[in-house]
């Protein structure tokens, strides 16, 4: 749909200018516009949120599984040697909380996976389903 405006030229042939700087004869001209057509804010703002994430994807985390704790005196640090066995205060099949940047995450539990420790997930904590962790 086209749409004609019109407009005054001020310094048209033969015109009186008045007080207010416009001409009192003006001349008329016509001027071709098309109409704007505003985007679907909507889609821009998902777009704009998936691209987000995707730029998120790469960025590391430091991610620590505790397995457990122990107390010691500092005279049994220093008696440390390669071998020693250190006591923990949880036992085999007990829950380890996964940690992500220093924030608990989840929980699971310990497997042993071709030689290599390994967690299976059991539980998502509530604060991080929230936040969409």
């Amino acid at each position: 749909m086209l749409r004609q405006a019109t407009f005054e030229d001020p310094g048209a042939s033969g015109a009186d200018m008045s007080q207010s700087g416009f001409a009192s004869g003006s001349v008329a001209a016509s001027v071709d516009a098309d109409p704007f057509n505003l985007p679907n804010f909507n889609q821009v703002i998902q777009d704009a949120q998936v691209s987000s994430i995707d730029l998120l994807r790469d960025v590391e985390l430091n991610v620590k599984i505790e397995l457990g704790r122990s107390r010691m005196l500092v005279e049994d640090v220093l008696r440390l040697a390669e071998g020693s066995v250190v006591e923990l205060d949880k036992l085999a099949g007990d829950p380890v909380d996964v940690f992500v940047n220093e924030r608990l995450v989840a929980r699971g539990e310990v497997l042993v996976l071709n030689d290599n420790f390994c967690v299976r997930v059991n539980e998502i904590v509530a604060a991080a389903k929230d936040e969409g962790l």
